[in-house]
């Protein structure tokens, strides 16, 4: 029984090709779903580590030594270490939030696989501005105990390009969640009829 025949029994099997026989293509969807958050990730966390070497080479190598202003005393670029989390608050606690930094981020990572309407590309842009920034943060404690934060804005904590990212992600989330919802995933379109080989399987399986 060739493989026609197999079809029109009902049973199912690879589909021949000139090269013999292949196994079902990759699920291009699910790849989608991944590229742009991943893409955008490494974009994020590259650009943070950069930022952060060049803040301890220009304004450190200590601590608040020196400050650059862009808008008069509101708007500085000020080098700091913080132990705490996000934009210098909870200073005494940094081994416990390095520990919950990494649990937070592989749940973000997972209720974007499971729960999260990842086949838009607003909600995958917001996860990779997420896990870019929470991985940038998260290397800083791991090799210095400490989070490298140089920008100042009016009474806000000093943060980081890595805290900017973050924030931003976790407002294009909500604010999809809260104003579009859980749209159904768009229907994929059927793979293109192929009518040559129908034709040759078809006048095989007569032979």
């Amino acid at each position: 029984m060739n493989w026609l025949s197999a079809r029109r029994a009902g049973t199912s099997g690879p589909c021949p090709t000139s090269k013999g026989t292949v196994s079902a293509l990759p699920d291009t969807p699910a790849i989608r779903r991944w590229f742009l958050p991943a893409a955008l990730a490494i974009a994020v966390l590259g650009v943070d580590q950069v930022s952060k070497r060049w803040a301890v080479a220009t304004l450190g190598p200590d601590p608040r030594d020196r400050a650059i202003a862009l808008i008069g005393d509101w708007f500085t670029l000020v080098y700091t270490r913080n132990t705490g989390i996000a934009f210098g608050l909870f200073q005494s606690l940094p081994g416990l939030f390095t520990i919950t930094s990494i649990l937070i981020t592989i749940g973000a990572v997972y209720a974007y696989a499971i729960y999260l309407p990842n086949h838009s590309a607003w909600v995958q842009s917001a996860m990779g501005l997420i896990v870019g920034g929470a991985v940038g943060n998260i290397l800083d404690r791991l090799r210095f105990g400490y989070v490298i934060d140089f920008i100042s804005v009016g009474w806000w904590p000093v943060f980081n390009l890595a805290d900017s990212a973050v924030t931003i992600g976790v407002t294009m989330l909500a604010g999809y969640l809260i104003f579009i919802g859980d749209e159904p995933a768009p229907t994929p379109l059927p793979p293109p009829r192929d009518d040559r080989l129908l034709s040759d399987l078809l006048s095989r399986d007569l032979e």
